[in-house]
């Protein structure tokens, strides 16, 4: 598996269409409202996996090669879809709640995937590399910017089962809810006794109506 290099040295070896760590952090910045240690570490996550699965141009000539899950809805999640161009509203970006700093990046052709997640020791090693630094997000920033990959992500190839309703671009007749009638996509649906059920009339409601 590729050795890990600082954000520094990724800018500079990685051929364009990537762009510079600065450059992602500023995008990161505006589409988070702030920048910040988890900021930082999104972007570096990101560029890790898509390295790893070298994709030069995950935003654009290999957009449509790449999916990413995402495991937490933290600051770090907003940073990943900076390099990765994966969004929620394309379904190429997947949530799925498990409160990890983890992410897995999926290459559609080359049925490949990597998850990474953040380890618990990058935050010990920030206090150890920047101890006169008494804020800790500035602390972190610094430090994250700079720790190697392997210092501040494991790293493990998995596969994952994707199926052609989850994909981006999959088309299918919408279903009607037989208790509610509002509309279903991609097959959401549950069936019972042979009739379609939403998801919230099957029981899965996260609200409560009034």
């Amino acid at each position: 598996m590729a050795g890990g290099v600082s954000a520094r040295s990724v800018a500079r070896s990685v051929t364009m269409p990537l762009k510079t760590f600065a450059e992602y952090e500023q995008l990161a910045e505006q589409a988070h409202g702030h920048m910040c240690a988890g900021q930082v570490l999104g972007l570096r996550m990101a560029l890790y996996g898509v390295r790893l699965l070298g994709l030069d141009d995950p935003a654009g000539a290999d957009r449509k090669r790449l999916v990413t899950y995402v495991e937490i809805d933290r600051c770090a999640t907003d940073a990943i879809p900076v390099v990765t161009g994966c969004r929620l509203g394309k379904r190429a970006l997947k949530f799925r709640d498990f409160g990890k700093v983890a992410a897995t990046f999926c290459d559609l052709r080359d049925q490949r995937a990597v998850r990474l997640v953040a380890r618990e020791t990058s935050k010990q090693r920030a206090r150890e590399l920047y101890p006169a630094v008494a804020d800790k997000n500035q602390q972190q920033m610094r430090a994250y910017r700079e720790l190697a990959d392997e210092e501040l992500f494991d790293s493990q190839w998995v596969r994952v089962h994707i199926g052609p309703e989850d994909l981006p671009g999959y088309k299918a007749a919408r279903v009607v809810c037989t208790q509610c009638g509002e509309g279903i996509n991609f097959k959401r649906e549950v069936m019972r006794e042979g009739r379609a059920w939403c998801r919230g009339c099957a029981g899965e409601r996260y609200y409560e109506p009034l």
